[in-house]
């Protein structure tokens, strides 16, 4: 659940006709000084959220991890996933035991904490959802179709919490907001990802390596896409899933039919696996582990990688790292050939219709020329390709063109800032360890 769009600035308590006491005086700037962490820190996580790619992109779609409901590859059955934290059903208010949440969860920042009470403020209690028709015709729903049982399910909802602050959060950037390509790299492509990225790399180096020959994919794609998501395990979202699902599956204007099948394959993946869905955090969109997983790709696509038998992708690194791989070699990575290639433009008119036309690779390079576009790399001539625009806010725009693995990255998130993002810390990674 969750980048291109600027933190927003906390917005401003209600004044009181009367003077505050000294109590509310220290109270309001904690409380704004939370919100303003939780929401740096919930942009600071892209694929964490479905959010950034409206925000960063102008796509629209939600994305991170699976990207907007790709038509996906045949799907493979999934291992079980981690039965580690205590069982419950849906309406269960049993939480996890006090060792498993912790041996679940890395360390947890001041930030991240500070995230978590700005999340818990803004879920302010509502009336009871189970009351609500919606909310009755998608229990009717998952009874009729998933064999649900409805009076827990009911109970379930009795328990979730609509939050304001996820619908904020997740809209998209308001008239005249104007991107730019720089101020959103300088978000990923920096110290301590780089750090961090580096000793992440190192500590795992034989797993990444696995998955990197077992999927075909870089390895240093792999470390660069869960360090754009949350620091390599930082920040993963403090959000109820349960909360935020069912905040936009009912009040979400654009994509409410979306939200609710990430929903229902959220309450699929915790009656599987036993775990407690009140119990489960993650970003405002949903996503939620290491690589910020949606709740349909954890069920199509994340891998028992450590072979302990089960899939845990918020405590293993290995399951991670495999989960990505796999992700992206699912979606068509094509191993060996470059991301993307750089771009002339010769013929701006031209050119801009070819980048109305998506980010799908379709155009051959012998055609770049029909489309007022040339470029200085030698690009085998069957290489399929698209036109990548970065707006640099009051600066020129960039231009690059796509191959279809610069597309496979965009199936993670629908964002051309995130692939370009990824890629480029993953080449900052690549040097560094070469150094």
């Amino acid at each position: 659940m969750p980048a291109a769009r600027q933190t927003p600035p906390a917005p401003d308590l209600p004044t009181s006709p009367r003077p505050p006491s000294a109590d509310a005086r220290i109270a309001q700037p904690l409380r704004r000084l939370a919100m303003v962490i939780g929401m740096t820190l919930s942009l600071a996580s892209p694929a964490a959220r479905a959010a950034e790619t409206s925000a960063a992109d102008g796509v629209g779609k939600p994305a991170g991890a699976p990207a907007a409901r790709p038509a996906p590859p045949k799907p493979v059955p999934p291992k079980p996933a981690s039965t580690r934290p205590d069982s419950a059903r849906p309406g269960s208010t049993r939480p996890p035991s006090a060792n498993t949440a912790r041996a679940a969860r890395p360390a947890a920042t001041a930030g991240a904490a500070a995230a978590g009470t700005a999340a818990a403020a803004q879920a302010a209690p509502t009336d009871d959802l189970a009351r609500q028709p919606a909310v009755r015709d998608f229990v009717k729903t998952m009874v009729e179709e998933h064999r649900f049982d409805e009076d827990e399910l009911l109970a379930f909802f009795g328990k979730v919490r609509l939050v304001p602050e996820v619908l904020r959060l997740i809209a998209p950037p308001p008239p005249g907001f104007r991107r730019s390509w720089s101020g959103y790299r300088g978000r990923f492509v920096e110290p301590l990802r780089i750090r961090d990225g580096l000793r992440f790399w190192s500590a795992h180096e034989a797993v990444i390596a696995r998955a990197s020959e077992r999927y075909g994919v870089p390895a240093e794609i792999i470390v660069a896409i869960i360090g754009v998501e949350t620091i390599y395990g930082r920040v993963m979202g403090e959000f109820r899933v349960a909360d935020a699902l069912t905040t936009l599956a009912l009040r979400d204007p654009r994509r409410a039919s979306y939200f609710r099948d990430e929903l229902t394959e959220f309450l699929l993946h915790t009656r599987d696996t036993r775990l407690d869905p009140l119990s489960v955090r993650g970003s405002y969109a949903g996503a939620s582990g290491i690589p910020q997983f949606m709740p349909a790709s954890i069920r199509r696509f994340a891998v028992d990688f450590d072979g302990d038998g089960a899939i845990d992708l918020r405590a293993s690194p290995a399951d991670a790292i495999g989960s990505v791989g796999r992700f992206l070699a699912e979606h068509g990575w094509r191993t060996g050939e470059p991301t993307h290639f750089r771009a002339r433009i010769d013929d701006a008119a031209r050119a801009q219709k070819l980048i109305d036309g998506g980010i799908e690779p379709r155009v051959r390079p012998p055609q770049l020329a029909e489309h007022g576009l040339a470029s200085p790399d030698d690009i085998a001539p069957d290489m399929p390709l698209a036109l990548i625009d970065l707006p640099d806010g009051d600066g020129p725009t960039i231009y690059r063109l796509g191959g279809p693995n610069f597309y496979v990255i965009t199936r993670y998130n629908r964002s051309n800032f995130y692939a370009m993002a990824v890629i480029e810390l993953a080449e900052t990674l690549r040097a560094e360890r070469r150094r």
